[in-house]
């Protein structure tokens, strides 16, 4: 394993494989951004050293990414069309991401030029940035994962200095799913709550009001499968919700065909 569960400590031939995947990808002049553990350590101090490595670039530079990390000696795989392959270097590997498994949170320019630099592993590079974190981050609610501590961590950490007008407009018409996460805050962290801007809460408990006027949408749809791959899976094959997935067209039906099919692997 690539960290000891006792020490959390990251072994030198790891952190070595990791920075020289960085600078191969530095030296083919690949935007990107580290994300993951490390970027939430440069964020929050909570060090949690995990069996991989998020490096986070543009769909347009993925494939000549992964070029770049095999010419450097790694095995690679593009492991899922929609949004991620993987550099093996032994049992250590880089993940290279250009959205997210919902197809919701895609790398854009943004990511890059909103990220400010740290040292990560020894390693200078630009880290992702707290918003983008916590976008992709806030629709991760498996039965196997759930990132809903990490959005909070965050939001413990940054909340007074995100830009909050592009977080609400990254949400978009997802934006119960960033409300759910701060009204959660509030629970947790009761005497941290002031944190929140008062206006954000405000506007989207305005929205909330505004739609307990308005007619429920049509035809049904479940949006739970943007949240969790599996477990509405039944809403959409037994009780004939569209899939929420398609419906926004965040993913292509070949897509959500081969993603489902990976159920049970945590890549």
């Amino acid at each position: 394993m690539a960290a000891s569960a006792k020490t959390n400590e990251l072994d030198e031939a790891t952190r070595a494989f990791y920075c020289d995947a960085v600078r191969a990808l530095q030296r083919a002049n690949i935007p990107l951004v580290v994300g993951g553990a490390y970027a939430s350590a440069s964020y929050t101090g909570i060090e949690r050293h995990t069996k991989d490595f998020d490096v986070f670039v543009r769909a347009q530079d993925a494939e000549r990414a992964l070029h770049a990390l095999r010419d450097a000696g790694c095995r690679v795989e593009i492991t899922f069309p929609h949004w991620l392959g993987k550099a093996y270097h032994g049992d250590a590997f880089v993940d290279v991401i250009w959205s997210s498994g919902n197809g919701v949170a895609r790398v854009d320019d943004a990511w890059i030029e909103r990220a400010r630099e740290d040292d990560v592993l020894g390693c200078r590079v630009r880290v992702c940035p707290p918003e983008e974190m916590l976008w992709s981050k806030a629709f991760v609610q498996e039965r196997e994962r759930f990132d809903g501590a990490d959005v909070l961590h965050l939001l413990r950490a940054r909340a007074e200095h995100l830009d909050w007008r592009h977080l609400l407009e990254r949400f978009g018409a997802n934006w119960r799913v960033l409300y759910g996460h701060l009204v959660l805050f509030g629970f947790v962290y009761p005497t941290e709550r002031a944190k929140i801007p008062a206006w954000v809460m405000r506007e989207l408990a305005r929205r909330l009001d505004v739609e307990l006027d308005e007619p429920a949408p049509g035809p049904p749809v479940c949006n739970g499968t943007i949240l969790s791959r599996e477990q509405y899976l039944l809403d959409i094959e037994r009780w004939g919700y569209a899939d929420g997935r398609l419906a926004q067209a965040a993913m292509s039906p070949d897509d959500v065909t081969t993603w489902t099919a990976a159920i049970g692997t945590i890549p």
